[in-house]
């Protein structure tokens, strides 16, 4: 695989157009110089996750004892309880209470942007060819830099879309991440049963 093919499909997978309406969302409440330090902060904290998954996630989920599985099955969990609390939302937020009114790592760094899949990708490009990762580096900071532009100009949105725009938006994203969840679910108990056979 091309160092540009492995980005695309790293960009495809990071779906920072999909997370638009979440972050949107999730970043109303601040200031507009706010909400850009919190998405660069969120956007760095996500590349570094997904470095340490790259260079280290095989040894960390041994370290651990864990199955690439149970990390495919606990992100479909929390994105399950994400997409529920969009669809039905509370008065206190999607999250509840967070310190100063914002996100921190979870949602958006994990699983929004470095989510299970884009773990497993890295994972996967990593032991396909371990001699190959000056390039799978480059191609994880394409796509993560193409996200990070995208999800920058996403703040500008926020402007022009109204509250009730913003709200559909949020319940189709709500249930579109429900699906999501419990296919990622599936597949997790899929693959785990059938290594088991």
């Amino acid at each position: 695989m091309t160092v540009a093919a492995a980005a695309i499909l790293l960009f495809l997978i990071l779906d920072p157009l999909g997370n638009i309406p979440i972050f949107l969302n999730l970043l109303k409440p601040l200031s507009p110089q706010r909400r850009r330090v919190v998405l660069a902060r969120e956007l760095l904290i996500a590349l570094a996750v997904l470095f340490v998954f790259l260079f280290a996630g095989r040894w960390l989920l041994e370290l651990m004892h864990l199955r690439q599985e149970s990390v495919s099955i606990a992100g479909g969990i929390v994105l399950f309880l994400i997409g529920l609390k969009m669809i039905f939302p509370r008065p206190e937020g999607i999250f509840g209470d967070s310190p100063e009114g914002e996100p921190f790592i979870v949602p958006m760094a994990i699983p929004l942007i470095a989510g299970p899949s884009g773990m497993a990708a890295v994972m996967l490009f990593a032991n396909s060819a371990p001699d190959r990762m000056g390039a799978w580096s480059l191609a994880l900071l394409l796509a993560w830099g193409a996200t990070a532009i995208i999800l920058f100009a996403s703040t500008w949105l926020f402007k022009l879309l109204g509250m009730r725009v913003l709200i559909a938006m949020e319940r189709l994203m709500g249930m579109l991440l429900v699906v999501i969840s419990v296919q990622m679910i599936i597949d997790g108990v899929a693959t785990y049963a059938a290594s088991l056979a």
